[in-house]
């Protein structure tokens, strides 16, 4: 597929439907000030509304989000990488306004965390700060996002994760809860931990992003509960590392060290 064409011609007429009556609900409302309002004009709605991506997502999974929620100041959310390349005449001059002109020829920075030793212990007298956590997030090759996830795809995904987590030693071994069947003590624990996530959000539950909710979700946690992985919460894998006082050295480097240990030990 070439990059920007997408699947054309494949979009059924009651998408199509639905896209035109959410562009005019946009552009007709006097209180949407969203990015999605800003960037989606005639001519680019025109050029994209019978596009499809490889995983089959069409300008609809892009913009539904900011159509149901008038008052979200961007109203667009990816539903698969490729929706990035099919939609970039959306996707780009939002981004870049969001990001204060960060545009799609600018530099990524390097594929690497920078040097761990520069991050120290900032209240090395436990004076000031309560707890530091620090987070990530990933995306599995493969896979759509939420939004466009099968439910077969959620139990594959999470299957092999949950592998993966398990695998993990040392400082890192721990134990996966699904939150499929979860038990009432479990769920009250990860509650009062404030590890446990709900499908409360509006502005995730407009794009689709809690579709067969609690399947392929989950939580894990190593023992001391210092290195956590929420799986398929928002995005595929987010991953945090934290601890009470304020050595951001320590919890950033674990943070790197458990990244780096479930990308050797995965299996997807």
């Amino acid at each position: 597929m070439c990059p920007g064409k997408g699947i054309s011609g494949k979009v059924d007429k009651e998408i199509i439907k639905k896209l035109e009556e959410g562009y005019r609900k946009v552009h007709d409302s006097r209180h949407c000030k969203s990015l999605l309002k800003k960037y989606l004009t005639e001519s680019t709605f025109d050029k994209l509304k019978k596009l499809k991506t490889k995983y089959g997502s069409t300008l609809w999974e892009v913009i539904q989000s900011g159509v149901m929620d008038l008052d979200s100041s961007v109203g667009v959310y990816a539903p698969d990488p490729d929706a990035y390349i099919i939609f970039a005449d959306l996707f780009d001059p939002i981004i870049s306004d969001y990001h204060e002109g960060f545009k799609k020829t600018d530099n990524q920075p390097e594929k690497d965390f920078g040097d761990l030793n520069k991050f120290i212990d900032l209240d090395p007298r436990g004076e000031f700060i309560v707890s530091t956590r620090v987070r990530c997030a990933r995306s599995i090759e493969t896979y759509p996002f939420n939004p466009s996830l099968t439910e077969p795809e959620y139990l594959r995904m999470e299957n092999d994760v949950s592998y993966t987590l398990q695998t993990l030693t040392g400082e890192y071994k721990g134990k996966y809860y699904p939150l499929v069947n979860m038990k009432t003590t479990i769920r009250k624990k990860l509650a009062e931990d404030h590890f446990l996530f709900k499908e409360e959000d509006r502005l995730l539950k407009a794009p689709s992003t809690y579709r067969f909710w609690p399947i392929g979700r989950g939580i894990f946690h190593n023992t001391d509960k210092t290195f956590l992985v929420w799986c398929n919460e928002e995005d595929h894998l987010r991953i945090i590392s934290m601890q009470m006082g304020g050595n951001l050295g320590a919890v950033y480097k674990r943070l790197v060290g458990g990244t780096f240990r479930c990308y050797q030990n995965q299996t997807v």
